[in-house]
């Protein structure tokens, strides 16, 4: 049998509109890491920024890339056509809902109990829909 070679997803996009509002909600926030925040350009020579974030403890990072374009403004939000398309699980639901909510996190659904956990909808900065997942 042939040896499979280690795969993993490193990072994901999250369109949105201004890299330092993403920034300070995944941040300050939702408690990730900033891992990397350089200048860079686009294919056609205009100035961006390559911003990374990252749960702690490590895990797949999220690119946050500013909307360029109407198409990408147009999705802002809307990257999963309004279904839940991202998954945040901590060691303690109850801490976490209090202190996103406290930071003003809007919640779409009451929390609730689940086979696989505790689960609550939240939108992030861009207004796409998450699970904030914890144990029973």
């Amino acid at each position: 049998m042939a040896r499979v070679a280690v795969v993993f997803i490193e990072l994901l996009t999250i369109i949105v509109e201004d890299y330092d509002r993403a920034i300070e909600f995944f941040t300050k926030i939702l408690g990730f890491d900033l891992v990397e925040d350089s200048p860079s350009l686009t294919n056609d020579g205009r100035p961006k920024r390559w911003v990374t974030v990252r749960p702690p403890g490590g895990g797949a990072g999220i690119l946050l890339a500013r909307a360029d374009g109407e198409r990408q403004v147009a999705a802002i939000g809307d990257q999963v056509a309004g279904r839940v398309g991202f998954f945040l699980r901590v060691d303690d639901f109850d801490a976490a809902y209090e202190r996103m909510a406290a930071a003003g996190v809007e919640f779409v659904t009451s929390p609730r109990a689940e086979p696989y956990g505790r689960v609550v909808v939240f939108l992030d900065i861009a207004g796409n829909r998450w699970d904030l997942l914890g144990p029973v």
